[in-house]
């Protein structure tokens, strides 16, 4: 008797159980991810405007007659086009990309545009993986997105190598949405590695943009290349707070809803340190940049602010139960608030009437701040027993050699060949 009168109370507390988490998760908003970080400025956002540009021009066929540039236009120089490989070109094996020489800026641009509904290669690349499948300098990655980014650096190596040459002063940035973030993401990855591919390039050179990124690395990898690698998330995007493997999340794209609240509930179980300790979780890629445009409880979009940091926990670990969730994936929105935070990021530091001595200053102070948060960051990775992780001193930071990074690399590990980088790319 004395346990059929329990029943009730046990459903009482279920039911308040269910109510509570119910609550914390519809209160839950992408702001409270980044509440604790700082602001970005307007010397480390600038790129990103102008690449979210670049990435929508791959989608035209011909630059010199556009179809669908958005307002201001591309902001490329067709007479600076290197390359521009299609579907066709590449045969599957990547998605399609251009190679572009940007003289305005110094630097040498490799842009993959996002996925494509109607190419089966792009679905086969993404289900060409599972958990576990593919190591990396001691971590892992998605094996599918590393192939297509072998692929790509096997195709592109010479050219990008007589570049780099004959501009010695120019960086090389690798810029990708969506599917093609990943692909951005191995390729500096894979570059970062093997130097000598590209004439020894010096690691400072090397960035990368994954704009609406992709889970693509373990998380000791995510914070050991922050320092090359930059993702950028707008508000409520899905992608960086799925940690359903890509194939799950394409392969129900059609009821992706439900598996998000599916997905939702599930993690919110789990507790976070056994999430941090598991070596094959992945992760957003490197330094992260959210766009925070929208307030709870308030209509309409809001004057955009841009925060920055290198979180070690906390990193896009809640999907956000909104009906933005997918629209804030896309790269036309992601352009359109980016370029918005830029202007008023310019408007309130009024950086155009700053001297040239003390805007050169403002550069050195950020590249110490970001190189002190980097060691922060990796620290941090060592205290809460992240998989793999190793201490500022090891890795170095931006102003330090990177001589002593290979000998890490586990005994299973090997080197990547001359040609053929698809297939042999194998750590």
């Amino acid at each position: 008797m004395s346990i059929i009168c329990g029943l009730p109370l046990l459903e009482c507390v279920y039911c308040m159980a269910c109510a509570r988490w119910a609550w914390k998760r519809c209160l839950h908003t992408a702001g409270h991810d980044s509440e604790t970080w700082g602001l970005a400025t307007a010397e480390e956002f600038e790129p990103v405007p102008r690449l979210c540009r670049y990435i929508l021009a791959v989608y035209e066929e011909d630059l010199r007659h556009p179809l669908w540039e958005p307002p201001g236009g591309y902001g490329i120089n067709p007479d600076w086009l290197i390359r521009r490989k299609t579907y066709e070109d590449t045969q599957g094996r990547a998605p399609s990309y251009i190679l572009y020489l940007d003289h305005d800026h110094a630097d040498i641009v490799l842009a993959i545009r996002g996925l494509n509904l109607a190419k089966e290669s792009d679905y086969q690349l993404l289900l060409d993986n599972t958990l576990g499948k593919k190591k990396f300098d001691g971590g892992y990655v998605h094996n599918g997105l590393l192939k297509a980014a072998g692929w790509v650096l096997d195709a592109e190596c010479e050219c990008l190598k007589e570049l780099l040459e004959k501009y010695p002063n120019y960086t090389l940035t690798f810029a990708g949405h969506s599917l093609g973030s990943g692909v951005a993401a191995m390729l500096a990855l894979v570059v970062v590695q093997h130097q000598d591919k590209l004439g020894n390039i010096d690691r400072r050179r090397i960035r990368c943009y994954a704009i609406a990124p992709a889970r693509c690395m373990s998380l000791n990898l995510a914070v050991r290349y922050a320092d090359v690698i930059n993702s950028v998330v707008l508000q409520d995007d899905f992608l960086p707070r799925t940690a359903t493997p890509l194939e799950d999340i394409f392969k129900s794209l059609f009821c992706l809803p439900c598996l998000l609240c599916l997905r939702c509930m599930r993690d919110t179980c789990i507790p976070e340190e056994k999430m941090l300790k598991d070596p094959r979780r992945l992760y957003a890629p490197g330094r992260l940049y959210h766009i925070v445009e929208r307030k709870p409880f308030r209509l309409g979009r809001h004057p955009p602010v841009v925060r920055t940091a290198v979180p070690v926990d906390g990193r896009f670990e809640h999907i956000v139960l909104s009906c933005n969730a997918t629209s804030d994936h896309a790269i036309i929105w992601i352009e359109r608030e980016a370029k918005r935070a830029m202007d008023l990021i310019l408007e309130k530091d009024r950086i155009m009437e700053i001297p040239a001595k003390q805007r050169m200053e403002r550069q050195e102070t950020l590249a110490r701040e970001h190189s002190e948060e980097y060691k922060a960051a990796l620290q941090r990775a060592v205290t809460l027993s992240v998989p793999h992780a190793y201490s500022p001193s090891q890795y170095g930071t931006f102003d330090e050699s990177e001589d002593g990074e290979n000998s890490h690399k586990s005994s299973g590990e090997s080197s990547v060949g001359s040609s053929g980088l698809i297939d042999r790319v194998s750590f």
